[in-house]
Order: C-alpha cells, then structure tokens, then sequence
C-alpha cells in the first residue's frame, strides 16, 4: 500500500498559528495555567502537545507540566496490530489527581484513539477534568467524543488519510490530506 498525497492543507505557518489560538482557548477556558497538565498522545501528540506547552509558556510565562502516553495496550483493535506492536513509553510528569488535563492528538478520526487514551489517564489518577486537543478533526465518529480545541476541521470522506508531518519524525511540519493505494 502507498500513500498519494493530493494536497498540503496546513503549511508551517498555518500550523503554528493554529496551535497558537488553541493556547490562548486554553488558557482563557481555564483562566490561566493552574492545575493544567498536558498529555501526548505517542507518537505524533507529543511532539504537538510540546508546541502547546511552548505556546501557552509565551503568553504566560509559566511552564505547564508535560507527559506522553502510549495507548498500545489499551486499543480495542490491539490483536489486529499483530504480535510486535511498536510500543511507545508512557511518561507522566505527576500525579494528575484533581488536576485538568489537556489531551493532545494529532487528527481526530473515529475517537477510538481518545476512548483508549482516557483509560490510560485514568488509570494513573482521576483529573478533575480531561479536556481534548486536536490539530485536526476530520469526523467520521464512531464514539461520542467531541474536541475541545480544534487547530482546523477538515471535512473528509472515508478513503481519504490526513498526515501530520512534524519535525521529530518527518523533518518538516504540516498538515497532507491524501488517499492509499494499493
């Protein structure tokens, strides 16, 4: 199977912007930075999640504690991976009892990803709040999940595939809707 990029709909610049409005929603929904927390989703939400915590460190000054969690073993679809699944590391800052988490992905699909995440949170402590972020929604739902902060909502049909391209594992960062072949 190949991957045939039609179009880059995030550049850059659009994706710093974006990731830039989503701090300031955050900060303003939350009246600043007490008690935040932010959490990655591996692989690509930690890298996007620590443009969050750069981006909301610029307009407040303060460093929001940051983490990353690997959901591998909480997928519903766990025994389709086959039996090596890529297993990433789950790194929690602190303990996130009473505190309000600010859940970071890279695209917002089914929800299956979050529902798997939020099994994780809550298996470390129970958040006063767990509020979602996502640099791109682009529906299709299969569970009530909605984000909380939104980068851009991407309207797609089921064969189409949003990349996120970020500097730690593509060495650029944007946003390429496509469709796989093969």
């Amino acid at each position: 199977m190949s991957f045939t990029e039609k179009a880059v709909i995030m550049n850059q610049g659009e994706v710093s912007r974006a990731v830039k409005r989503m701090a300031h929603e955050v900060l303003e929904a939350n009246n600043g930075t007490r008690d935040l927390v932010i959490l990655g989703i591996q692989r690509r939400g930690v890298p996007l999640a620590g443009l969050l915590q750069e981006a909301i460190k610029a307009v407040e000054g303060v460093t929001v504690p940051m983490g990353a969690i690997d959901i591998t073993f909480y997928r519903d679809d766990l025994s389709r991976l086959g039996p090596s699944p890529r297993v990433a590391t789950t790194e929690m800052p602190m303990d996130v009892t009473e505190k309000v988490v600010i859940l970071v992905d890279d695209v917002l699909y089914t929800g299956r990803t979050v529902r798997a995440a939020l099994d994780v949170i809550m298996d470390w402590g129970r958040p006063r709040a767990i509020q979602l972020a996502v640099l791109v929604d682009r529906g299709h739902r299969e569970l009530p999940i909605r984000p909380d902060y939104v980068g851009k909502n991407v309207p797609t049909s089921q064969k189409e595939i949003i990349k996120v391209r970020v500097m730690e594992f593509d060495g650029k960062q944007e946003v390429v809707v496509g469709e796989v072949q093969g």
